[in-house]
C-alpha cells in the first residue's frame, strides 16, 4: 500500500484552534499525553499497537496545495494562516511504548513534546490509529489465551467496518498472537502468513460433496483441509474426507498438513465424534479446525467440553471487537514551557476522579519481580526522577493511598517502557517486522501473572505515582480549590 497523506485526517476543531494558536502567536512548547482509562472487554491489561503508522503519519505531514484550496473553501481559516500551512512539518520530540507491549490504563502510550499548533494538529490520527489497533490486538490476546496454545487464525475480512479496519485490524491481530490471517493484502503488506481453505460454495459447485473434495485434494494435497459441513457433517463430510485421505495415502502423496473444518452445528460434540472417525482410520494427525462466530468465551467453554479442536478461525468478533468496539484512548494537554524554557504542569479537573489527568513531563517505570520476572506494578513518574533497585521501594495507590507495598531492596528491577521515536522531528526508530513485534507480544505476555490473563474479574495491575508527582498533582489540586 502506498504511503497516504493523511494531514486532513483530523477533525475540524484541530484546524479551528490551530488558526487560533497562530493568530495570537502561541508558539511555545506544549506536552501532550495520549493515554486510555479503561481496559477493553474488562481485561486486564491491554496491548498497544499502531505505533508504526503512526510514523508513516508523521513522517509524512504536510498539506498540499489541494488540502489548502479545499480548507479555502469551507471559508473559515484566514490567507495568512493558510500560507503558514503551505510550510507546514512536525519538528517536535514523540515517545511511545514500543508495539506489541502489554499496558494498562492512565500510563502515556504516546507522549508529544512539539510546539502547541503541531502537537494539536496530529491529536485525532494518533487517537485513530492507536486506539483501533490496540484494540484489536487486545482482544486477538485474549481470544489467544482462551484457546490455551491452539493456532488462532483471522479469518474477519469480510466483516470488517472497511478495508482499513480489515487491513490494520489483520496487523493487529497478528500482534496480539494469531498464527495469521486470511486477508491477502495485509499478508502481502506486512509479510505475515495468509491462510485459508475453501468455501461450502466450492462443495455445492460440483455434483458431490465427494468431487469437490478429490478436486481440492488434487490441487493442494500438502494443505488440505476439507470443510465438512455442507450437507451433513458426521454422515457425509467426515466419511467423505477419509475416503480422499485413503486414497491419497494409497497413492503415498504426501499429506503434511491436512485435516477437516467445521463451520457450523454442536462444535463440541461434532469434533468429539470426528475425532473418534479420523482416529479410528489411523488419521491421528489430521487436524480439525473449527469457526462459526467463535470468540474467546466460546472457545473457553468448548475447550472446557473438551472439544476436539486444535484450530480455530476467527472472524467477526474478532475483527470488530463486537463486545467493546471502542478503546477508549484520549489525548490531554499536560505541561506548558515557559520563557526559561522550564515546563510548567497543567491537569484537567472533572467530577469523575479517574478523568482528573497526571500532570507534567512523565515517563513509566515498568517494576519487576527480580525472583520471576513478573510484573508488580507500573509507576508513573517524573522524567528526572531517579530511583535505585539497590534501595527499598513504597509504591502506592494514587487514588487509595492506604494501599502501600514495600519492595524490598534487591527483589525487583526497573525499565522504562517510553523509548524515542522523533527527536527534532526527525524519527530516530525503525519498526520491527510484524512477525517480531508478534515474538515480543508473547514474552509481555508472559511478564503477567496467570490471575491477571484470566478473562472475567482478572487481577488489578496497579499503575502507581512516584512521590514527586503525586505531591505535583496534589498541589494542583489544592490551588484549583483554593482558586474556587
Amino acid at each position: 500500500m502506498s504511503t497516504m497523506n493523511l494531514t486532513l485526517l483530523t477533525d475540524l476543531y484541530e484546524l479551528t484552534m490551530m488558526q487560533g494558536y497562530f493568530k495570537n502567536n502561541k508558539t511555545e512548547t506544549v506536552i501532550f499525553d495520549a493515554f486510555y482509562r479503561t481496559n477493553p472487554s474488562d481485561n486486564g491489561y491491554a496491548i498497544v499497537a499502531g505505533l508504526e503508522q503512526v510514523i508513516d503519519y508523521v513522517k509524512n505531514l504536510h498539506f498540499s496545495m489541494e488540502d489548502i484550496d479545499y480548507l479555502r473553501s469551507l471559508s473559515i481559516f484566514d490567507e495568512d494562516f493558510l500560507a503558514y500551512l503551505k510550510d507546514f512539518r512536525f519538528t517536535g520530540d514523540i515517545f511511545a511504548v514500543p508495539e506489541g507491549s502489554v499496558v494498562f490504563p492512565r500510563e502515556p502510550l504516546v507522549k508529544v513534546v512539539a510546539p502547541i499548533m503541531e502537537a494539536q494538529l496530529i491529536e485525532t490520527a494518533i487517537l485513530n490509529i492507536i486506539n483501533h489497533q490496540s484494540l484489536i490486538a487486545t482482544k486477538a490476546a485474549r481470544v489467544v489465551y482462551a484457546a490455551k496454545g491452539d493456532g488462532i487464525m483471522e479469518f474477519g475480512l469480510r466483516r470488517a467496518q472497511g478495508p482499513d479496519a480489515g487491513i490494520y485490524g489483520a496487523r493487529a491481530a497478528v500482534i496480539g498472537g494469531c498464527i495469521g490471517t486470511s486477508n491477502v493484502l495485509a499478508g502481502q503488506l506486512f509479510d505475515v502468513p495468509v491462510l485459508g481453505t475453501h468455501a461450502h460454495s466450492w462443495i455445492m459447485s460440483f455434483p458431490d460433496e465427494y468431487s469437490a473434495f478429490k478436486a481440492y485434494a488434487k490441487l493442494y494435497p500438502e494443505k488440505c483441509m476439507l470443510l465438512v459441513d455442507t450437507y451433513d457433517t458426521l454422515k457425509s463430510g467426515v466419511p467423505n474426507a477419509i475416503k480422499i485421505f485413503d486414497e491419497m495415502r494409497a497413492n503415498n502423496i504426501p499429506m503434511p498438513y491436512f485435516g477437516i473444518r467445521m463451520d457450523s452445528g454442536d462444535l463440541a460434540y461434532l469434533s468429539k465424534k470426528a475425532r473418534k472417525m479420523l482416529d479410528d482410520a489411523g488419521y491421528y494427525e489430521a487436524i480439525i479446525s473449527a469457526s462459526s462466530d467463535l470468540d474467546e468465551y466460546l472457545i473457553d467453554s468448548l475447550k472446557t467440553q473438551r472439544a476436539a479442536i486444535s484450530s480455530w478461525g476467527v472472524g467477526t468478533n474478532l475483527i470488530t471487537s463486537k463486545d467493546c468496539p471502542a478503546f477508549g484512548g484520549v489525548y490531554k494537554l499536560a505541561a506548558i514551557m515557559n520563557e526559561k524554557g522550564e515546563f510548567i504542569p497543567k491537569i484537567k479537573l472533572s467530577e469523575n476522579t479517574e478523568k482528573i489527568t497526571n500532570p507534567g513531563n512523565k515517563t513509566i517505570y515498568r517494576i519487576y519481580d527480580k525472583e520471576t520476572g513478573k510484573i508488580k506494578a507500573d509507576l508513573i513518574s517524573l522524567v528526572d526522577d531517579t530511583f535505585d533497585e539497590e534501595k527499598d521501594l513504597m509504591i502506592f495507590d494514587p487514588i487509595e493511598t492506604w494501599k502501600k507495598t514495600k519492595l524490598k531492596a534487591g527483589t525487583y528491577t526497573l525499565r522504562e517502557m517510553l523509548v524515542p521515536i522523533f527527536q527534532a522531528g526527525e524519527c530516530v526508530y525503525e519498526s520491527p517486522k510484524v512477525m517480531d513485534i508478534r515474538s515480543y507480544c508473547a514474552k509481555e505476555l508472559d511478564t503477567l501473572w496467570d490471575e491477571t490473563k484470566r478473562l472475567i474479574n482478572p487481577h488489578k495491575v496497579y499503575v502507581d505515582l512516584s512521590d514527586r508527582l503525586y505531591k505535583m498533582k496534589s498541589e494542583l489540586l489544592d490551588q484549583m480549590s483554593q482558586a474556587d
